[in-house]
């Protein structure tokens, strides 16, 4: 009898159930985290540097084998089959599972470690702490932590998730070229470079050791203890400070200047690299209506003024601690940040209103005239205490709310509920920072052509940033929004080739519409002004 097939179509969800040898690669990949649980539970296994060695290859041949086959016996191309159909990757019972498995890690991770083994006693960790120790000693020379464990985890699942997406992706090569950027950062200097540092200089402050060099996302950055370690830490410190400095000031700035944020959140920064590696399944299930983008605005620009008043804080208790350590006086700083604020919303408002939303420009005014008046106020009535808020307090919360519950807890672990760029999207003060200046200080748009978009709705659905692409394209207008992150997925999943990410001058690059769209642009015109 002849096989009747019912549905041959290249986008059916139909007939995509597993082969044998994904089938193993899947459980080969099981069977390394099965040896992790173990460990959790301690397990004593007796040459723990042979297993610990045999879970990270289990997982990463698992995932290698299965990408192989996933798409190498595929034609070269963008193939998102099946995402709203499957449990795992629309919300369903496995999706949610995973998403209580990895919300509740992060909560032991950053408040109760010691269920993971650490030993907080000063004697010999436990559990999958213990398990990670014969690494930790041959990188650091010292024991592991469950921030070490939890950095070899974050660099296998960029490594091994990042193959995948190179696979997947292998038609474009802006993406091979930022996927194997973001697997380098990682790998080097967010986690060999720093262990490598802490074996060679054990005696030296952590600023020795930390690359994250760069506010506000280095949210300690002004801290009373480090600018203290960077001040006595001789020439090497007052590099860093230094260095940190123009980072913020001179050195972000220019980059974003040229090419946008994506620079750094898209090419450089560890959460962008595991959201768009280990969270590319999850990408489509941003939202994009309306009234997440403004959830959006109004959370992430509360976080940076947090962050802004934070720091202004800090900064004023350490001048008024150690003014023997100071380049200023408290006072010198209290007025320096007003005249700042003053000169930046004038210069802002003056020559860049026209390319801020209204609800924008009055938010801003109002945020630094009650900053410009807390301050004054506060000095003149002789409070030690900045904006009349203790700093320790400020940092607190801050490291808790923001640091901890958002970047980690939430940012990571409701991927499989919210999209891939939560964190990116709703709580990164350092990704609020790029985009207001990718906004108005960037050369960098994402150009569109009107004439040949055919309302496919790809490039929305995968923008992990919820932005509503389509609508820019179908209009052929730029697309500059301060939360692209530049990653270009929109670029390579439009059949057509309407979206092109570009470089150029500043001018004319928001709202605008060089595309013939009906009647809506005399033709004559159009080429007399030129």
């Amino acid at each position: 009898m002849t096989k009747i097939v019912e549905n041959i179509s290249f986008a059916s969800h139909e007939n995509m159930q597993m082969d044998g040898m994904q089938k193993l690669s899947v459980t080969l990949g099981i069977l390394g985290l099965f040896i992790l649980v173990l460990a959790l539970f301690n397990v004593n296994f007796p040459n723990k540097e042979i297993w610990l060695a045999t879970a990270i290859a289990l997982i990463l041949v698992g995932v290698i084998t299965y990408a192989n086959k996933t798409y190498l016996n595929q034609p070269a191309g963008i193939k998102n089959n099946g995402v709203w159909h499957t449990n795992f990757t629309n919300k369903g019972t496995l999706a949610w599972m995973t998403g209580i498995v990895l919300t509740s890690f992060y909560v032991v991770l950053y408040w109760y470690p010691q269920y993971l083994g650490l030993n907080q006693e000063g004697g010999k960790n436990s559990g999958i702490v213990a398990f990670f120790d014969p690494l930790s000693l041959i990188l650091n020379g010292k024991s592991a932590t469950q921030w070490f464990v939890y950095g070899t985890l974050y660099t296998v699942a960029i490594l091994g998730l990042g193959y995948k997406f190179i696979l997947k992706y292998r038609h474009n090569k802006y993406q091979l070229v930022r996927t194997l950027s973001v697997m380098f950062f990682q790998l080097g200097f967010a986690f060999l470079i720093p262990e490598i540092l802490e074996k060679l200089n054990p005696e030296k402050a952590y600023f020795a050791k930390d690359l994250k060099n760069m506010w506000p996302l280095n949210y300690y950055f002004f801290n009373d203890w480090h600018l203290k370690n960077m001040l006595e830490g001789g020439n090497l410190g007052m590099f860093m400070l230094i260095f940190g400095l123009a980072m913020v000031f001179i050195i972000s700035p220019v980059l974003t200047y040229f090419y946008g944020k994506r620079w750094y959140c898209s090419w450089v920064c560890g959460c962008g690299g595991l959201a768009e590696t280990a969270g590319d399944s999850f990408r489509h299930l941003s939202s994009k209506s309306t009234i997440s983008w403004k959830i959006e605005r109004w959370m992430i620009h509360s976080v940076l003024v947090f962050s802004f008043i934070m720091t202004i804080a800090v900064i004023f208790t350490f001048l008024s601690d150690n003014p023997q350590m100071s380049f200023i006086t408290k006072d010198q700083f209290i007025f320096g940040v007003v005249i700042f604020l003053a000169l930046f919303t004038i210069v802002l408002y003056v020559f860049k209103r026209k390319d801020m939303d209204t609800d924008a420009i009055y938010t801003m005014l109002s945020l630094v005239a009650i900053i410009i008046i807390s301050l004054l106020l506060n000095y003149f009535s002789g409070k030690q205490n900045i904006l009349f808020l203790d700093s320790n307090s400020l940092r607190e919360w801050y490291g808790f709310a923001i640091g901890a519950a958002f970047s980690g807890v939430v940012g990571v672990g409701f991927y499989p509920i919210l999209g891939n760029r939560v964190w990116c999207r709703f709580g990164c003060p350092m990704a609020a920072i790029l985009g207001l200046q990718q906004r108005l200080f960037s050369r960098f748009r994402i150009t569109t052509n009107g004439g040949q978009c055919i309302s496919c709705g790809n490039c929305s659905t995968y923008c992990e940033m919820g932005i509503d692409v389509r609508s820019y394209a179908q209009k052929g207008e730029n697309i500059v929004r301060s939360s692209c992150v530049g990653c270009g997925i929109c670029s390579a999943v439009c059949p057509r080739g309407v979206l092109k990410l570009e470089n150029n001058s500043v001018s004319g690059r928001i709202n605008a519409n060089e595309i013939l769209l009906g009647n809506d642009v005399d033709l004559l015109d159009l080429i007399n002004n030129k």
